[in-house]
């Protein structure tokens, strides 16, 4: 039991469950709201919904020269005041028996609803961000102006990007984030991207423009904060949070040594197999994310010594799936304690903070087993991540929020996470296949991933089609370069394994997109290319130098980068694009940003800073220090002057797609194409007709013919933008079109007048059943 005085606002409470006993607000005990409404007097057991409030607050203790272990109780309690466990077990106790807690329905995902309350996003990063001086990132998000121009666009959701305390804690000092702040710490707003009223106020904002705020949660791993330093100390129940096993003094030279200076070192090949052998840990894995020789060869780290508060020295092995600081969460501890952890952490962003969505990064690898023996550790499509996913999305689902997946592995797997987890997926399917076909002008494999997608049973409609995020631009290809290694495919008139399938389609976006054709992009270890939107279409186009490049040139990038929007924008799911996308942002050059990248991460390349509302035309970085980067676009208010911008072209797409509800359609067919570098995709809207987008990848101009089964013949074909007829469908099920280079469009068909829904027909604008 912890006691507190009356001034310090809370109450005495007994030990919770898992041994982590934490106070309680008292104003979250008898709280009564003077202005109830009157569906809350007739209802009384239907009150508002819960804002559970925080357990955090400042304790300042006396910094003793005392050891930073559990010895120094100071020290103990000192980072027990800032672990998020304890933030969790007291949300969850203030919600535990409510009413409001049983109001929406949780066990089936509804992509679909997620999609009509948010169908376009923008995806913020927020050491990218410039604002006005003096103003926060968090601030910034909440501006009036720049929402107004979001819904004058047809931007209707925000993803912050992780704004949350992260990095890590030595002795009584925090550590800077080793991972663009997805090593979260605590559930407390970073000072240097807001405060909470900042988040708060946001949220209200984007709620009077219709629009909503996603935040971020990480079901994977935490950064080496309160609760990490706590579970080495072996306090209570925190070492329950980490993969991570207690290695007996007698076997520490199975362990190498940590450098001075640090807490950890990695294991090499050997020292991992040593402990696998003794029976230890599960060994090697499935892959090394982020491998690099020397700094992360395997994905287990050795901590040092380090006293408990029992007096006993103690050494960890624990598994990072990512870099050493992101301790792995262990979803299936007795103790339960790192699931406790990442909920509390879900329902602080959306009950307390107020956010109506979350996106849950690193949420594909939750479940580590041992193998047969000499076979890596089953870490990748393993069914603990299933259970941990559906747990997660119902849980926030039963808030009222909804949350969608980063998961790049095979469809296989997407397809079996979507079935009780997240209600949307981010797309890993297609998007390196869409840039393939830009770089090859050919759009084969792009063909061949929808197909397999519709085959597998993926639906569109729950897929977060994206242009750039602040990641690079991936293309593993997991579903061919493991799930379906040995499968064989065809491509460009070649059988091949989906493993060289994989290799071919890699090897050439290196060639094509780095080295001598493009040295503005980099390699980004095995997972792909660190480059933005502009600066790969760049390099498709085969522009080597951005410093001399022509109107002509950057009229072709803009063309290009309209049609990646209309390939993600005119097809059923959400659209998400980035600031950097927005302004036209190319890449950082590597010596601006040789510090970060010093490690091999190359990502920092592509996250250069921007002035999305151009309110510091003279800052040459963001508050947080990023280098601003070359903008081909211009600030948003500069270019809704522009009818010919980014901007307004992409209003353009977006206005089709919102008139005609593209975004909850059902894709029907991707078509065989008369020339390679077209892309037809057929979709079946709400109202019942047929939707065919038609997309040139090429550099050339195009003239064939559209054709598809799901064509009726005699019926007429209008282009959705310019509202003109522009041909009928014949008796083959086909029509003929003209796309110049880089351009597409969208097209509604029409029978004489009538709409057609699974073989009935109406008259226009009747559906059967309305």
């Amino acid at each position: 039991m912890r006691e507190f005085s009356a001034s310090d606002g809370f109450l005495e409470s007994d030990t919770l469950a898992g041994g982590e006993g934490e106070a309680v607000p008292a104003a979250a005990e008898t709280a009564v709201d003077p202005d109830m409404n009157y569906d809350e007097q007739f209802y009384p057991a239907r009150p508002k919904a819960l804002r559970p409030i925080a357990r955090r607050r400042q304790y300042l203790a006396t910094k003793p020269s005392f050891e930073f272990d559990g010895r120094n109780t100071a020290y103990v309690e000192w980072l027990r005041n800032q672990a998020m466990l304890g933030d969790a077990n007291t949300l969850s106790r203030q919600l535990s028996g409510q009413a409001s807690m049983w109001q929406n329905s949780y066990a089936h995902p509804n992509p679909r609803a997620a999609v009509e309350r948010a169908p376009v996003w923008f995806t913020a990063y927020p050491l990218s961000f410039i604002t006005r001086s003096g103003e926060s990132f968090l601030g910034a998000l909440g501006d009036k102006n720049m929402w107004d121009a979001f819904r004058e666009i047809g931007i209707r959701a925000i993803h912050t990007g992780p704004v949350k305390l992260a990095g890590g804690i030595s002795g009584w000092s925090q550590t800077p984030s080793v991972d663009g702040h997805f090593d979260r710490i605590s559930m407390a707003i970073d000072p240097v991207f807001g405060t909470e009223d900042e988040f708060r106020r946001m949220c209200e904002v984007a709620a009077d423009h219709d629009g909503t705020i996603i935040d971020d949660i990480v079901p994977g791993h935490t950064g080496k904060g309160a609760d990490f330093r706590l579970a080495e100390m072996n306090f209570r129940d925190y070492p329950g949070i980490y993969h991570m096993v207690d290695i007996p003094e007698e076997d520490w030279h199975l362990l190498p040594e940590v450098p001075a200076g640090q807490d950890s070192v990695n294991l090499s090949p050997d020292s991992e197999q040593a402990l696998q052998k003794a029976g230890y840990i599960i060994g090697r894995l499935q892959r090394v994310i982020f491998y690099e020789p020397g700094v992360k060869e395997t994905n287990w780290s050795a901590t040092r010594p380090v006293v408990d508060t029992t007096g006993k020295t103690r050494r960890w092995v624990y598994l990072h799936y990512f870099k050493a600081g992101q301790p792995s969460i262990n979803w299936l501890d007795p103790t339960f304690a790192g699931m406790r952890l990442v909920v509390g952490d879900a329902l602080h962003s959306l009950l307390d903070l107020g956010t109506g969505a979350l996106r849950l990064d690193a949420n594909g690898f939750l479940g580590v087993e041992k193998s047969a023996e000499e076979q890596p550790g089953w870490s990748e499509g393993h069914p603990l991540s299933e259970a941990a996913n559906q747990l997660i999305g119902s849980m926030i689902r039963k808030v009222g929020g909804f949350s969608f997946q980063e998961l790049n592995l095979t469809i296989d797997d997407i397809k079996a996470t979507s079935e009780s987890g997240p209600d949307l997926s981010y797309d890993f399917i297609t998007r390196p296949a869409y840039h393939y076909a830009l770089v090859t002008a050919d759009t084969e494999l792009l063909r061949l991933m929808l197909r397999l997608s519709m085959e597998i049973g993926v639906d569109q409609a729950s897929l977060v089609h994206a242009l750039q995020n602040h990641d690079e631009l991936t293309y593993e290809l997991m579903h061919f370069a493991s799930g379906h290694r040995e499968e064989i495919f065809e491509l460009a008139g070649e059988e091949l394994s989906g493993a060289e399938l994989a290799e071919k389609v890699q090897q050439t976006m290196r060639e094509r997109l780095t080295g001598e054709s493009a040295p503005y992009n980099a390699v980004f270890t095995t997972n792909g290319i660190a480059c933005t939107t502009v600066s790969f279409i760049m390099a498709a186009l085969g522009i080597r130098d951005p410093e001399t490049m022509t109107p002509e040139q950057e009229s072709r990038v803009l063309d290009a980068h309209i049609l990646l929007a209309m390939y993600n924008a005119l097809q059923p799911g959400v659209f998400a694009l980035s600031g950097w996308d927005l302004t036209g942002i190319t890449a950082l050059d590597r010596q601006s940003v040789a510090e970060l990248t010093a490690q091999g991460d190359t990502r920092w390349i592509n996250r250069g800073a921007h002035d999305l509302m151009g309110t510091s035309p003279d800052a040459k970085a963001s508050a947080s220090g990023m280098p601003r980067a070359r903008s081909l676009y211009g600030p948003l208010p500069e270019q809704l002057q522009d009818s010919n911008s980014f901007a307004r072209r992409l209003q353009r797409v977006l206005a089709v797609r919102e008139e005609h509800g593209i975004a909850t359609g059902t894709l029907l067919d991707v078509p065989g194409v008369s020339h390679r570098g077209l892309l037809v995709l057929v979709t079946r809207l709400g109202s019942g007709a047929l939707e065919v987008t038609v997309l040139n990848f090429s550099d050339q101009d195009v003239a064939g013919s559209i054709q598809s089964s799901h064509l009726l013949p005699g019926s007429t074909v209008q282009d959705l933008f310019s509202g003109s007829t522009i041909g009928q469908v014949d008796d083959l099920g086909s029509f003929f079109l003209e796309l110049p280079a880089f351009q597409g469009t969208a097209l509604l068909l029409r029978e004489d007048g009538l709409l057609r829904e699974d073989g009935l027909l109406r008259e226009d604008g009747a559906v059967p059943g309305a």
